[in-house]
């Protein structure tokens, strides 16, 4: 946090666009580790049997910071400067930082196993099944939601001035996703609870491509994507610690950060391409998106039938 707070200061302050390019990248410098770090408490401060909820509340912070946060950045930005934005980013990664020394209780190390040992358990297939799901995953989703604005406009018929709304809408859908999948993954399998959030998403994109769309078409598709979307957050963000037992529980929890930022790199790339290549009827990019849903949902089913029941996940 110390990092972020680094990172927004300096953006606040940028006087050209790359130093302002500079200071995002810091900022966006921590964003693996403290999830994966986050992960790691939230399941070992859980009670028995409801660390799958533990580690979706955690991750309900990010969404509610989506629900509230961007639409309120943006506002900001819009009526007194980007800027102050900026700063008081900068101002809440400080009190984050109080809170944490606060409220987060001590935990036991992580057993030090060396460089190589925290990598090890990336030496068998089943963590990258994981990895390669919320990579395919993301990618899908994000064809379509890199471009959701216009979408709804274009499509839906959304004034801009409902757009913030409309955000607010995915937001609500990310927190109930992400505690509904948290609660089934301590009940039900953990893959089989990401493949279940992830065939929604499909779903959804699918319904994006085949409908019309209308004000209430769109608006429905938006809460049930986003749902899917953070639907599978806590259970792959378990498997990855649990993955990474023995040395690596914070480089498997880092690593699903990874794959699901790249994923949604690739999912703007590709969704552009759509936009493209079908005189931007933005119907398109869902097009797109939608083969790296389905198949991120046979992986998630493929890890499921091979590995769990077992739980032992760092053994495969």
């Amino acid at each position: 946090m110390i990092i972020a707070l680094t990172g927004n200061l300096l953006s606040t302050v940028a006087m050209n666009s790359p130093m302002l390019i500079v200071a995002r990248f810091i900022a966006g410098l921590p964003h693996g580790a403290f999830f994966g770090t986050a992960t790691l408490i939230a399941k070992l401060l859980a009670e028995p049997g409801k660390e799958s909820q533990a580690v979706a509340s955690m991750v309900t912070g990010q969404t509610v910071a989506n629900m509230i946060g961007v639409p309120a950045g943006t506002m900001l930005a819009d009526i007194l400067s980007w800027r102050l934005a900026f700063a008081i980013l900068a101002l809440w990664a400080g009190i984050t930082i109080v809170l944490v020394h606060k409220w987060v209780p001590a935990v036991p190390p992580v057993k030090d196993a060396g460089i190589a040992g925290q990598f090890r358990f990336l030496s068998k297939p089943g963590p990258w099944l994981i990895l390669a799901a919320v990579f395919f995953g993301n990618t899908g989703i994000f064809c379509w939601w890199s471009y959701v604005s216009p979408w709804l406009i274009e499509v839906g018929g959304h004034p801009t001035s409902m757009i913030s709304a409309m955000m607010m809408l995915a937001g609500f859908g990310m927190v109930v996703g992400g505690l509904v999948g948290g609660r089934l993954s301590d009940r039900w399998r953990h893959a089989g609870t990401a493949a279940v959030g992830q065939t929604v998403a499909a779903v959804g994109l699918i319904l994006v491509l085949l409908t019309p769309g209308s004000r209430w078409e769109t608006a429905l598709l938006t809460f049930l994507i986003s749902f899917g979307l953070f639907f599978v957050s806590a259970p792959q963000q378990l498997l990855m610690a649990e993955a990474g037992k023995g040395g690596g529980e914070l480089v498997g929890g880092a690593a699903v950060q990874v794959a699901f930022n790249f994923g949604n790199a690739v999912g703007s790339i590709v969704g552009g391409s759509m936009l493209n290549s079908f005189s931007m009827d933005y119907h398109y990019p869902a097009l797109g998106g939608i083969p790296f849903a389905i198949l991120a949902v046979l992986l998630l089913a493929m890890f499921s039938l091979r590995y769990e029941g077992i739980r032992e996940i760092q053994q495969v």
